[in-house]
């Protein structure tokens, strides 16, 4: 009986699992399903799984668009969630590390004082950072895309958590070869800490990705476009080209179904072992 009852159990739970996955992936077939189809397939009243006729033309078609710089703002989306994603991991690495380890006195109110940038709505610094970046001159350039968002408390608190409990064996091994805190930074701590660096990382490149305000506010010239910024001027234009939207969106969101699908299991192992529950 009680064997039974787990085998119920293990097929219910899958079951449920198997719906809440298809449920999930309903929206990358909407893309793919209306991305490959005609005008009249996506707006007749009768639903088809897939349309009769796969219109494979419509991938080269969306990036022909003169009205739409995709292939331009797919390379300035690359180029910012990189470098966002580089700076960000090394001053928030940089910035834990020392808290953790350096010893200082006041170390734990630096800390706080960091967390508490948490509770600051971004609406708050929204003007205040655009007024910077202006009197800098830094409008629809990289440097005013990208410097500004460089700095993160959530990834400072986690790199934070994680060298905590990072062994100090290691690092007094290090101490006794004449290693100062730099070098044990470099050569002992970040080749041991590989899955956080992932971890937050991949967290980092899917919000850099996904950015919209800030990359619509400051770049203002359309070299400067990022693809979020390309795909909103679909819900502005006077002829909507049904098909070309749901090709540049599902071509928008490939590169992080990709890194996400590369670096999941570094997630899920960055997160266990930054102690963020303890």
């Amino acid at each position: 009986m009680h064997d039974a009852l787990t085998r119920a159990g293990r097929t219910l739970r899958l079951a449920l699992l198997i719906v809440l996955a298809l449920l999930f992936l309903i929206p990358f077939y909407l893309l793919v399903r209306n991305g490959l189809a005609t005008e009249r397939d996506i707006t007749a009243p009768g639903w088809t799984l897939f349309p009769h006729t796969l219109q494979w033309s419509n991938l080269t078609e969306v990036f022909r668009d003169p009205n739409l710089p995709l292939g331009r703002a797919l390379l300035n989306s690359t180029l910012i969630a990189v470098s966002t994603t580089l700076g960000t991991v090394l001053l928030a690495s940089l910035a834990g590390y020392g808290l953790a380890r350096i010893p200082y006195r006041r170390a734990n109110v630096v800390f706080y004082a960091i967390l508490g940038t948490l509770m600051v709505p971004a609406a708050v610094t929204f003007v205040p950072s655009f007024v910077l970046v202006s009197s800098l001159g830094w409008i629809s350039t990289l440097r005013g895309l990208v410097i500004p968002t460089l700095f993160s408390a959530f990834a400072c608190f986690v790199f934070r958590q994680y060298f905590l409990g990072f062994p100090k064996e290691l690092e007094d091994a290090a101490r006794v070869d004449g290693l100062g805190y730099w070098r044990t930074y470099w050569r002992i701590v970040v080749p041991n800490a590989r899955p956080v660096f992932a971890a937050v990382g991949t967290i980092v490149f899917i919000g850099a990705w996904n950015a919209f305000l800030w990359p619509l506010v400051i770049g203002q010239d359309q070299e400067s476009w990022t693809v979020q910024v390309a795909l909103s001027t679909f819900t502005t234009a006077q002829n909507l080209n049904l098909h070309e939207l749901f090709v540049a969106a599902g071509v928008s969101i490939a590169p992080l179904v990709v890194v996400f699908l590369l670096l999941q299991r570094y997630i899920v192992a960055g997160v266990e072992r930054s102690g963020i529950d303890d």
